[in-house]
């Protein structure tokens, strides 16, 4: 049996085809290998309960609810606020790139993100909900806390059949319409659209203040480049085809690959958005990684600043 840590590799991830335990393996593999939770934080009003989840400081423990039923409860304070996340994800046709190879299509590299993330959020106890979207809006999950939302969301992704063109310059202009609760947006894409989309809706996202995490997605084979010889290359929308002799390619495309990338962290950075980069041959929990640490640095922002965590005004 593989172990936790070499089951986060998608290689392995791509032979289990339920996305549901493929989703669960990565959360409980990610959590059970962190020393302590990432989480929450903790003041000194006191507010409720909540059932004790792995990686919680055990200081917080209530041990005379323990022994009244024999169940670990965390003390939850008035600084911890849930959070509204809203994970948007590209399922267009160029997503579906990588399918019946050996590893991972970014389409299914994409959706296992999502669905362990919604797992790692409910997790949480936070409200977490789901837009699938190509050149329309095909599919919208309301946040919510509610336990079995991960299934709902995972039952859409394992439904979606990525097979329209990737023409979703047109949509970007109406997902920040579907976003009704601040909160926290993670949108997952190749990002194969006109780049001056992608700013506008960043900064209607602004404008509705919302802290956005764009998980920029790309296949091995497009950021290795390394095809041998002549290669015939084909569209995935199209009929097109072309011969090329990919290795004398492969610095004038890796060149305009950074550029691109360039392009895009320069437009991220003008929006006030986080830019993750990740590719299908990386481990999954890279994605949880970037997610966490953006949500601790939230947070230490907002004991700062007075600022709740998804960088709204405190309260009065």
């Amino acid at each position: 049996m593989a172990t936790k840590h070499n089951y986060l590799d998608p290689r392995i991830l791509n032979k289990v085809s339920r996305l549901e335990f493929r989703a669960r393996q990565i959360v409980e593999g990610f959590i059970s290998g962190m020393h302590r939770s990432p989480y929450r934080g903790y003041s000194v009003e006191f507010a409720e309960y909540r059932q004790y989840t792995p990686g919680d400081d055990i200081k917080h423990i209530d041990w005379k609810a323990w022994g009244r039923v024999d169940r670990y409860f965390v003390k939850q304070y008035e600084e911890e606020t849930n959070l509204s996340c809203q994970i948007l994800l590209d399922c267009s046709k160029s997503m579906t790139y990588g399918a019946g190879q050996a590893g991972m299509s970014k389409f299914d590299y994409g959706a296992t993100v999502a669905a362990s993330l919604s797992f790692l959020l409910q997790r949480q106890q936070d409200a977490v909900g789901a837009v699938l979207f190509d050149n329309e809006i095909r599919t919208v999950i309301p946040p919510r806390a509610n336990p079995r939302q991960p299934f709902v969301i995972t039952q859409a992704l394992e439904q979606c059949r990525p097979d329209h063109r990737s023409d979703v310059d047109g949509v970007f202009s109406r997902l920040p319409a579907q976003i009704r609760r601040r909160g926290v947006v993670i949108l997952i894409s190749d990002l194969f659209l006109d780049l001056g989309r992608l700013e506008t809706m960043l900064q209607q996202f602004g404008h509705q203040r919302q802290d956005v995490i764009l998980l920029h997605l790309l296949h091995e084979d497009e950021v290795r480049f390394l095809f041998p010889g002549q290669t015939q290359f084909r569209g995935l929308e199209t009929a097109e085809e072309i011969l090329v002799d990919a290795p004398g390619l492969r610095r004038a495309y890796l060149a305009a690959l950074e550029d691109f990338l360039r392009q895009i962290r320069q437009i991220c950075s003008r929006c006030r958005s986080d830019h993750v980069f990740l590719h299908t041959g990386m481990p999954l929990d890279a994605a949880l990684s970037a997610y966490l640490a953006r949500r601790q640095s939230l947070r230490r922002g907002a004991r700062r600043s007075g600022a709740n965590p998804m960088g709204q005004e405190a309260e009065p």
